[in-house]
C-alpha cells in the first residue's frame, strides 16, 4: 500500500504538472513553426507532441499528420522532404519527387522563408510568456510595495553604504525604481558590484554607492538561489502598499516588460557561467523541471501557469543558441546562405548536425547530472 501511495504521489504531485507545463510549452513552440511554414506553403508531414511510437492522432485535410507520441519528453514538426525531426534534408526523396511536390518541400523555400519558419518556434514561446504574464496581471493586478526601507540589518552592505530606515530608493545607476520588488530584481544580479543609489531622504535626495553582498539563500523547498543582497526589509506601513491594476493594453506592456526580464537576467546568468562569474551548478535538466513543477504545483494553478511562461521563455533562448540541431544552428547555416548566395556543402552541413548532436547529448548529460546533484543535496 505504501508503494501504491508513493507511486500516486508521484505521478500527481510531480509527473502531472510537469507534464502540462511542458506540453503547453512544446505545444506553442512547434505551432510557431507550423503556422508559419502553412504560411511559406511548406507541406507539414506531422506535428507531434512527444517522441517515438504514436498513441494516436488523426490526419488533417492538407495531409498533417496530428499525433501524440509515447515519450512527452518534446515534439517536433516535420515538413515535406525532410530526413527527420531535426529538418535534415533526405536528399534521396527530395531527388525523386515532383516538381509540384518539390515546390511544397522546406528545402525549396528561399532562405528567407525558411530561416522565418525556423525562428517562428521561440519567437512563439516568447509570445507564449507574455501572452500568460499579461492574462495574470489583467485578471488579478498586484499587490506592490514602495521602495521604502524599514530596518537595515547591521553590518550588511546596506549599512556600509549608508542607507537608513525611512529611505525611500529613488533609483539604482540611473534607472528609475517604482517598487520595492524592482530593487531586488537590479540588487540580485548584481552581487559585488558598486550600485549608485538615489535616495529620498527627509524631503532632500542623497547620492549613495552601496556594493550588495554575494549569499546563498535557500527557500522553503530548499532549492539554493546565489543573489545579491544589501540587507534591507520592505516597509509592511499600509501607506506603501499598492493594489495595481491593469487594463489590457497595460497588461500586455507588463506582460512583455516581465518577458524581457527574465529572458535578459537568463541571459546574464549564461554568460556569468561562460565567464566564470556563475557557477553551473544551477543549469537544470527535466528532472529539476519535474521538481519545481511539482513544487509550483501545490501553491496553485497561477504560479504553475507562471512557470510555464518563464520555461518558455527558457526554451525559446535554448533553441536559439547557434548549435546544429537546435534552430539557433539552423539559422546560422541560412545566414551563411544568405552571404553566399548558395547552400553550405552538404558534407559541412552533415557534420556540423553530427557536433551539433554531440554538444546537445553532453549538455543533457551535464543537466541531469546537476539534477542528481540537487537531489542529494536535499
Amino acid at each position: 500500500m505504501d508503494l501504491l501511495i508513493s507511486a500516486y504521489d508521484l505521478l500527481i504531485g510531480y509527473i502531472v504538472p510537469f507534464l502540462f507545463v511542458l506540453t503547453i510549452v512544446v505545444f506553442f513552440h512547434e505551432l510557431g513553426h507550423f503556422l508559419v511554414a502553412r504560411w511559406c506553403g511548406v507541406k507539414v508531414d506531422a506535428f507531434s507532441v512527444g517522441f517515438g511510437r504514436e498513441i494516436f492522432g488523426r490526419t488533417d485535410s492538407k495531409g498533417t499528420r496530428w499525433k501524440l507520441s509515447l515519450v512527452p519528453l518534446g515534439g517536433y514538426v516535420k515538413f515535406a522532404g525532410d530526413e527527420n525531426s531535426a529538418s535534415v534534408p533526405d536528399r534521396e526523396r527530395i531527388a525523386s519527387m515532383s516538381a509540384a511536390e518539390r515546390e511544397t518541400a522546406f528545402i525549396a523555400k528561399p532562405v528567407w522563408q525558411r530561416a522565418a519558419v525556423v525562428a517562428a518556434g521561440p519567437f512563439a514561446n516568447f509570445v507564449l510568456a507574455v501572452v500568460i504574464f499579461s492574462m495574470i496581471f489583467m485578471a488579478f493586478g498586484k499587490i506592490v510595495t514602495l521602495p521604502v526601507v524599514e530596518d537595515v540589518r547591521p553590518g550588511s552592505a546596506a549599512e556600509i553604504g549608508g542607507l537608513l530606515p525611512g529611505d525611500r530608493i529613488l533609483s539604482v545607476d540611473g534607472e528609475e525604481i517604482g517598487t520595492f520588488a524592482d530593487l531586488q530584481r537590479v540588487v540580485s544580479v548584481s552581487a559585488d558590484v558598486p550600485l549608485v543609489l538615489d535616495v529620498e531622504r527627509s524631503n532632500t535626495v542623497v547620492t549613495l554607492t552601496v556594493t550588495p553582498e554575494y549569499k546563498e539563500l535557500k527557500d522553503r523547498f530548499g532549492n539554493v538561489q546565489r543573489i545579491g543582497l544589501l540587507g534591507v526589509s520592505q516597509s509592511p506601513k499600509p501607506e506603501d502598499l499598492i493594489q495595481v491594476t491593469y487594463g489590457p493594453l497595460e497588461a500586455v506592456a507588463e506582460g512583455s516588460k516581465e518577458t524581457v526580464y527574465i529572458a535578459v537576467r537568463t541571459l546574464d546568468y549564461l554568460w556569468g557561467v561562460v565567464s566564470g562569474r556563475e557557477a553551473a551548478d544551477q543549469l537544470g535538466g527535466p528532472i529539476r523541471v519535474a521538481q519545481v513543477s511539482g513544487q509550483v504545483a501545490t501553491q496553485g494553478i497561477i504560479p504553475l501557469l507562471s512557470l510555464a511562461a518563464v520555461l518558455s521563455i527558457s526554451i525559446g533562448l535554448l533553441n536559439l543558441m547557434p548549435i546544429p540541431m537546435l534552430d539557433g544552428g539552423h539559422l546560422v547555416f541560412y545566414f551563411a546562405e544568405a552571404v553566399r548566395g548558395k547552400p553550405l556543402s552538404e558534407r559541412v552541413q552533415d557534420f556540423g548536425f553530427r557536433i551539433g548532436i554531440g554538444i546537445v547529448l553532453l549538455l543533457m548529460v551535464f543537466a541531469t547530472w546537476n539534477d542528481v546533484l540537487h537531489l542529494t543535496r536535499l
